[in-house]
């Protein structure tokens, strides 16, 4: 009954089957690898001291930026040069800006300092300018944005001196010198520079690194497990489905309840039924009747005029007995005229 299944048709069926599950087993064990890396990272940084009551270290003693090295205090000495504003930015459920400035160090290259946060719309209001000559600065140490990074404006068409996104890759077509793939910010103490109260900047806190915590995208990670676990389920259950569907139609064949490359209702129950109507039935009451015998022949038998047709389909037992009733009564009348 389940020889169907090595033919051509189903070598094809068996083979996707045989390729998807463990694909769909693969992908649901990877994203909970993921999700459960997440975990891991998050309760490592809750255990690990505050980056920032670390002491300070060089600035290249700490590049490149990785989950262990990110907010950790950063030392960086030379002299400010352009500086760029970051709108779009919120603070204390404030909408408003960064002022970003590009501290070129003593071996040429610059590294991006975000010295603090002003509410409003950037270019509208006036910045505190940078201290000038050479400075030492310690601050946060951040790894740079892309595009999934909170706040960060990714469709370009921004005025000149405004940037929406900080990283290397975005100030390298804005200045004509090399730029560190991280950045800073600075501590309150070190975020000033303002010329009164109201238009003091306000230090921006670091943020955590991407990856380490329990957000939105580790539960993602969660739920596409889960997803990826039905689909391979789903296809076991078709497969089974789907040979018991044709299993069930290899029966009813074998049976007869279904004609070969047929369908039930088709073919052999239709002619059972045609084979019953066609069979001998005999109609009386005609003037001149005709019949057709379904049987072994066709035989008409005239009984008088106008007797009718009578049909015999198979029947020669009546053929034979109209016959000798017929010959009964010619004799029955013969004797009586004597």
């Amino acid at each position: 009954m389940y020889r169907f299944l090595l033919t051509p048709r189903w070598w094809g069926i068996n083979l996707f089957v045989v390729l998807a599950i463990p694909f769909c087993v693969f992908m649901g064990t990877w994203q909970l690898g993921r999700f459960e890396d997440r975990v891991q990272s998050h309760e490592q940084a809750t255990k690990q001291p505050d980056p920032s009551t670390r002491a300070a270290e060089p600035l290249d003693e700490l590049l490149p930026v990785d989950k262990v090295t990110s907010g950790r205090p950063a030392v960086a000495t030379g002299t400010y040069a352009d500086q760029f504003l970051v709108p779009g930015r919120e603070l204390d459920d404030r909408r408003g800006f960064y002022v970003l400035t590009l501290l070129r160090t003593e071996g040429g290259k610059a590294l991006p300092v975000v010295r603090g946060w002003l509410p409003g719309t950037a270019g509208s209001i006036p910045v505190p300018a940078a201290p000038q000559g050479e400075v030492t600065v310690t601050g946060d140490l951040q790894a740079s944005e892309n595009i999934h990074s909170n706040g960060v404006n990714a469709r370009g068409g921004l005025p000149e001196g405004q940037l929406g996104m900080i990283s290397a890759a975005s100030l390298v077509n804005l200045v004509d010198y090399d730029v560190y793939d991280a950045w800073i910010t600075l501590p309150e103490d070190e975020a000033g520079g303002a010329a009164g109260p109201d238009d003091a900047l306000k230090p921006v806190p670091a943020a955590a690194p991407q990856g380490s915590g329990l957000d939105l995208k580790a539960f993602q990670n969660l739920g596409y497990t889960g997803e990826w676990f039905v689909f391979a389920g789903f296809v076991l259950f078709m497969w089974f489905r789907l040979v018991r569907r044709e299993a069930e139609t290899a029966r009813d064949v074998a049976l007869g309840l279904v004609p070969e490359g047929g369908e039930p209702g088709f073919g052999g129950a239709g002619e059972v039924s045609g084979a019953s109507g066609d069979g001998g039935a005999a109609e009386d009451g005609g003037a001149d009747g005709a019949a057709e015998a379904g049987g072994a022949g066709d035989a008409v038998v005239e009984v008088g005029a106008g007797a009718g047709a009578v049909e015999a389909g198979g029947g020669a037992e009546a053929s034979g007995g109209a016959v000798q009733g017929s010959q009964g009564s010619k004799t029955a009348g013969t004797s009586h005229r004597s």
